[in-house]
């Protein structure tokens, strides 16, 4: 019989994994099957329920593998309620802050600045965090080039002191607050914005998004200004302009998993089965890169794949979740023994590069034809699942499959089960799951499979709230980076 002290871990270990899901696969937009204001409306009650409850562990999921939109949410909810904390929180929280921010794209961490001085937040721990980052930027003049306004207003939160006089940053604070004033730059990049204003050739010399608004102001043809601007486009600028220009010099093996899935499928199907050489090396190549040390460890895999309507996403996140299932289809054949993968796709097509968000979500058919015994008469290894969670061909039928198979058929846990859900369900809290025996992990990137599945198994309710925290220790210890590992040792108990 649990103690109610017992009982009381397991409900903290089970709301601190629900708010694992939320904050790896919500974003506050709209899904599928719920709008945007939904999704913040339940993100919002998300956040203030486990950081008032849960302050340590709302600090330590800034260790997890959760998108940016959340971290920043986080970052903010614990500088806005710094007086709620004691000492030594605030000591660690303010380094895992620090850390998390050093990992944020710039742009998401001057938008994070904007919110920050919106919310009148200026005490001193704030002011030394953001002046921190600011001061381990490779170069600011580079920032305030590309993110003009996010960096004024984040100089005039912590009172950034600029010199007068020719130092880099005192060209910085006249940039920003003084324009015009000086009639050179010596940094290249402000001097750059200086002549775009009147000389064609300087727009190819600024970052990207920068230059496109002086390449309109001048009236330069599209196809002269992509070529010029190619040698300082980032990699996902190419990405996206490559489908427009035909560019043959991008490298779209060295584009992340998940993005990559995108691109394909946002191809039409005759580009698809024309490139098909090119876009499954790429995939395959990806894949490999994301698996990592993990390559061929998993033995025999199965995976039931959702290529139903509904991973058709939304306009926001647009083919998002049938991006993931192709993202992880090819991340798991290279995660599995040489030649032990099958994957099976809900419509049951065996072409992957030519899936499209198409008719009912028959789960529990697919489930049942994963878990037949493979070449040998051996059973999966494992079998993972990546779908929404809404079976409805017909309903309920993958979780009563599962249900049987865990309790009749393999009670020893023989082949593992995990279902991941790239989708956030608002009124639920949490990401659908298919059945109790089985654990399910939200995600949004594929390449954060591995990882996922070593939390899932606290979603089993096999283990303790004690393994869950010890988990969360190790995470924090990792991110803070080796130094930090003794002096946070049972910081999160």
């Amino acid at each position: 019989m649990r103690t109610p002290e017992n009982s009381a871990d397991l409900v903290a270990a089970e709301d601190v994994l629900l708010f694992a899901n939320a904050a790896i696969t919500a974003t506050g937009q709209r899904e599928f099957r719920s709008g945007a204001l939904d999704q913040q409306l339940s993100l919002d009650f998300l956040h203030a329920y486990i950081r008032v409850n849960y302050r340590r562990l709302y600090a330590a999921s800034l260790s997890l593998d959760i998108n940016d939109h959340n971290a920043t949410r986080i970052v903010l909810g614990l500088l806005e309620t710094a007086g709620e904390a004691s000492a030594e929180e605030r000591r660690t929280e303010g380094r895992l802050i620090a850390a998390r921010l050093a990992r944020l794209p710039p742009q998401r961490v001057y938008r994070l600045f904007g919110e920050v001085r919106r919310a009148g937040i200026n005490n001193r721990r704030t002011r030394a965090i953001m002046r921190d980052w600011l001061a381990a930027r490779p170069d600011l003049g580079h920032d305030a080039v590309k993110y003009r306004s996010g960096v004024k207003t984040a100089a005039r939160h912590v009172h950034l002191r600029c010199p007068q006089g020719a130092e880099p940053l005192a060209e910085v604070g006249a940039f920003l607050f003084r324009p015009g004033k000086l009639p050179r730059y010596e940094h290249p990049l402000l001097d750059a914005w200086r002549r775009a204003h009147y000389e064609q050739g300087a727009v190819a010399e600024l970052p990207f998004t920068v230059a496109e608004g002086f390449a309109a102001r001048h009236g330069m043809k599209r196809e002269t200004f992509l070529k010029r601007a190619a040698p300082r486009m980032t990699r996902l600028e190419r990405l996206r302009t490559h489908a427009a220009s035909q560019r043959p010099d991008v490298d779209l093996a060295a584009m992340p998993l998940t993005r990559l899935a995108l691109y394909v499928l946002a191809l039409p199907f005759e580009q698809r089965a024309a490139r098909r050489a090119e876009l499954t090396g790429a995939l395959r190549t990806a894949a490999r890169r994301a698996a990592g040390k993990h390559a061929g460890s998993w033995g025999r895999v199965h995976a039931v794949l959702d290529d139903s309507f509904s991973s058709s996403g939304s306009g926001q996140k647009r083919r998002r979740p049938l991006a993931v299932a192709l993202a992880c289809h090819h991340l798991l054949e290279v995660l599995a023994a040489p030649g032990a993968y099958r994957g099976l796709w809900t419509s049951g097509r065996g072409d992957a590069l030519l899936v499209r968000p198409w008719g009912p979500t028959p789960l529990g058919m697919r489930v049942l034809d994963a878990l037949e015994p493979g070449p040998g008469g051996a059973a999966p290894d494992r079998l993972v699942i990546v779908s929404d969670g809404w079976d409805n061909a017909p309903a309920g039928l993958a979780g009563e499959v599962l249900r049987v198979w865990r309790q009749r058929l393999d009670p020893g846990r023989r082949t593992a089960v995990v279902h991941v859900n790239p989708v956030y369900d608002a009124d639920g809290f949490d990401v659908r799951r298919l059945a109790a025996e089985v654990p399910t992990a939200g995600i949004r990137d594929a390449e954060d499979l591995p990882a996922l599945v070593e939390i899932a198994r606290f979603a089993e309710g096999r283990t303790g709230s004690a393994e869950l925290h010890a988990y969360l220790d190790r995470r924090v210890a990792l991110f803070l980076g080796e130094d930090d590992r003794e002096e946070e040792k049972g910081t999160m108990s």
